[in-house]
């Protein structure tokens, strides 16, 4: 049985699309040559790449239990451990079980309060005029909340944490995503960094973990609800498995909701119509004061923007699934070890299911059109059984970090930077994106402390 078509590969090495100056745009293209399901080999790897929404729904769904987690996140072990983003089988069954309370609806909405809480301290640092690099500002806001949420202590009580997540994230990018664990400890450039970071981020996690046990104390946070829950069979979670469900609740607590806000600043700047309906929407519903989990029903079109900015930028730009047991698809075999690949950064951008996709709309989230879209055209948070299980936190921080930001300043971006998206682990922007700040007009001074 014939592969489906794809790039002609080169001799040893195949195609290495991740090393390209631009991996978005190659994939873009190579989707649009060959269709909606194409072939290449990166190295070793073959992969088999699906670009439309039902066959998106046979790998996350119907075919599930036949594909695991692919290479990239096999690779990421050495340092992620076995938590819910990397474990496979019962592994991933008990721990889904045993983290899933800490996701409950109710749980997730008592942190609100803190959120726009961290929110308004940071404005409290920013004046009219200033230009800051509005994505470290986010990752430092929602840095600040995750390690409230999850350990209930302030970031500045666990300073090294931020600066080794940054240097994981700088060198899990391109090529390096491909490399195998042992790479860890060859003399590459910035493996000794990353293998520093690692380290920092063990001795800060185990070190809180072992505190919390000798104290025996519930400080209501994420970190107290896996030390105290229990299996069916009455185990409890061990201090590595606990470390590894914490490391990945720490990058991905902070990093989605971080890069949802910076990829939204970036488009509101360039577009007036949709910033002014926005203030006029917080106005209306919030007046002078901070939003709460109650007003999130009232803020339709913040919504609206935060999905329309993970559309276009989707803070995970793709999925990927290995082959446990060969089959086929579309007249094609896809065998054992295969890599299929999965991108949300194109099916978000297609023009089958998005009118005049590449611009920024809001308001289409409103249509007849968006809410009748298949399943998988639009799927920013995974899908299947293993569908990001912190969706829902991400959301509610996002739509109220937006708006209690937005009812205070504009950003304008500073003209003649490149702003580039930069596909690793999720989407960057490669240099930041330089913001100039502009109060509100018609704010009381005072009103957010």
């Amino acid at each position: 049985m014939k592969r489906p078509p794809g790039p002609k590969p080169r001799f040893l090495i195949g195609n290495m699309p991740l090393a390209s100056r631009d991996p978005l745009t190659v994939f873009t293209r190579w989707a649009r040559e060959y269709g909606d399901i194409f072939y290449y080999r990166a190295g070793w790897i073959h992969v088999y790449f699906v670009n439309r929404p039902d066959l998106v729904d046979f790998v996350l769904v119907r075919n599930s239990s036949n594909l695991h987690k692919d290479k990239v996140v096999q690779n990421s072990r050495w340092f992620f451990g076995n938590g819910l983003l990397t474990s496979e089988g019962e592994d991933w069954k008990r721990q889904r079980r045993l983290t899933q309370p800490a996701f409950h609806r109710e749980k997730v909405a008592s942190y609100a309060g803190l959120m726009t809480s961290y929110a308004e301290q940071m404005l409290s640092l920013w004046h009219d005029g200033a230009v800051l690099d509005v994505h470290h500002e986010m990752m430092n806001l929602t840095l600040r909340i995750a390690v409230r949420t999850l350990f209930g202590v302030e970031a500045d009580e666990v300073t090294d944490v931020s600066a080794a997540l940054n240097t994981m994230m700088r060198n899990t990018a391109g090529i390096r995503l491909l490399l195998p664990p042992f790479a860890r400890k060859l003399p590459l450039p910035g493996m000794a960094g990353v293998r520093k970071a690692v380290k920092q981020l063990n001795d800060t996690v185990y070190g809180i973990i072992e505190a919390r046990r000798r104290s025996k104390q519930d400080s209501g946070d994420l970190l107290s609800l896996l030390l105290a829950v229990r299996d069916e069979d009455g185990s409890a979670m061990s201090d590595t498995q606990v470390r590894d469900e914490v490391l990945t609740f720490l990058l991905a607590g902070h990093e989605t909701t971080a890069l949802a806000l910076s990829w939204t600043w970036y488009l509101l700047s360039q577009n007036p119509d949709a910033r002014q309906k926005l203030r006029t929407e917080i106005q209306n519903v919030l007046g002078s004061r901070l939003p709460t989990v109650a007003d999130i029903p009232a803020l339709v079109y913040t919504d609206r923007v935060i999905k329309e900015s993970m559309r276009l930028y989707p803070p995970a730009w793709s999925l990927a699934r290995e082959v446990v047991k060969e089959f086929e698809v579309e007249g094609y075999r896809v065998p054992a070890g295969a890599n299929v690949v999965m991108s949300q950064w194109l099916l978000q951008r297609d023009p089958r299911f998005f009118h005049d996709p590449t611009r920024f709309d809001p308001d289409r989230w409103g249509t007849e059109g968006c809410q009748r879209l298949p399943r998988f055209a639009y799927f920013p948070f995974g899908g299947g059984p293993r569908q990001c299980i912190g969706a829902g936190f991400a959301m509610m921080e996002a739509v109220l970090l937006l708006a209690t930001i937005a009812a205070r300043f504009d950003l304008e971006l500073i003209a003649d930077q490149a702003v580039v998206p930069v596909p690793s682990f999720t989407l960057r922007p490669k240099n930041g994106i330089q913001m100039k700040l502009t109060h509100v007009e018609g704010m009381r001074a005072g009103v957010f402390g």
